[in-house]
């Protein structure tokens, strides 16, 4: 895992990877639990999980100056990940389902993420406003964008802001009536034959967009 870790980001110091072997070690006790993963594939946490969250970080980098919300988090991908991996950023993971946010605040705890915010709600009814939303296909794009335009900020200090979604096979569909989005193949940032179909959609929102 280790060697995995720093062959894609070199610069992780070892609080980062001890909290990373922690996430790798403690999830799977809760999700017997409380079921987050399908129990068939949590042998397969690190790649299909914890490395797919981290796909993003390959392409978009957070400081303290920006606020994420994972919508759907389930049991906090991608969001515990990229919380690790950028510990100055703020991240809101949500879920609507209230055993799974159980999860994530243990989570949170267990890794001592200072900079996570656990929350048991849906996401049209959020109140704060966000830099960025994330998230890994929980419908389809169209409705995913319909649930969450109204909490992305339409004017920020950053280059860059909008929705990061992950989702795997042929969505041409689902985006004809979006403009300006970008689709990163993350087989080509990370070679594994999990990743072959697995895409990474980035759709700037800004106030000329909403």
């Amino acid at each position: 895992m280790q060697e995995v870790l720093l062959k894609y980001f070199p610069k992780l110091n070892p609080t980062q990877l001890e909290q990373f072997k922690n996430l790798e070690k403690v999830f799977p006790e809760w999700n017997n639990k409380i079921n987050c993963i399908s129990r068939k594939d949590i042998d397969n946490l690190f790649i299909h999980h914890i490395l797919h969250s981290l796909s993003i970080a390959l392409k978009f980098e957070f400081d303290e100056t920006h606020t994420i919300a994972d919508i759907g988090t389930g049991g906090g991908f991608p969001g515990l990940p990229l919380a690790i991996m950028f510990p100055k950023a703020k991240f809101d993971l949500v879920d609507s389902i209230a055993k799974k946010i159980t999860v994530v605040s243990a989570m949170k705890n267990e890794l001592n993420l200072q900079n996570v915010n656990a929350i048991n709600s849906r996401a049209e009814i959020l109140k704060p406003k966000y830099d960025f939303v994330i998230s890994r296909a929980v419908t389809a794009f169209p409705n995913f964008y319909n649930l969450v335009k109204n909490i992305i900020l339409s004017k920020t200090k950053h280059n860059k802001q909008g929705i990061i979604y992950l989702k795997g096979g042929n969505f041409d569909e689902e985006l004809k009536e979006f403009k300006n989005f970008k689709i990163f193949n993350i087989y080509e940032l990370m070679n594994y034959q999990h990743f072959e179909t697995k895409k990474m959609i980035y759709l700037p929102v800004n106030k000329k967009t909403l």
